[in-house]
């Protein structure tokens, strides 16, 4: 059986609310171990990151809630929608990120989902500051500021 090699690079979902609730502090790039069906539903992308959230346990880095919507094809193995999933890191990015997440106010953020030239669903994760809401309303203000002088320089 003939294998397609030309995969579909176009899949990026990412976490807007991360980057709103979020200060970044620093990022990396994670794979994530799946099963056959969840595969083929990230290919399709059909998957989000709302509500996601990631953990060390025991030297691991687990990724939870990720929604990864079941594949039409798939038989009694299909996979379950919500589980929990693993994802592959070295043990210095692991032991750093922990460090990190040990201090009050920091946590592990998935901020994308992508599948890379070699085929292979990857996870970027930040560890992240949760931001005051003031922080929010800073954010908004910029945002909006920004939109007015592009609208400025536009006309």
């Amino acid at each position: 059986m003939a294998r397609n090699n030309n995969h579909n690079t176009t899949v990026n979902i990412k976490n807007r609310k991360a980057t709103f609730d979020y200060e970044i502090i620093e990022t990396f790039t994670a794979g994530i171990v799946l099963t056959g069906t969840e595969i083929k539903s990230i290919r399709q992308g059909k998957c989000g990151l709302t509500d996601t959230y990631c953990m060390v346990i025991n030297g691991e880095i687990w990724v939870k809630n990720m929604y990864i919507a079941e594949y039409s094809f798939g038989s009694y193995n299909n996979h379950t929608t919500h589980r929990d999933r693993k994802l592959l890191l070295n043990r210095k990015e692991i032991r750093h990120i922990g460090k990190d997440t040990m201090q009050p106010g920091f946590s592990i953020v998935p901020l994308r989902l992508f599948i890379n030239e070699r085929g292979l669903a990857k996870l970027v994760i930040a560890i992240g500051r949760g931001k005051k809401q003031f922080d929010k309303r800073q954010s908004i203000k910029e945002r909006e500021d920004k939109r007015t002088i592009d609208r400025m320089f536009k006309k």
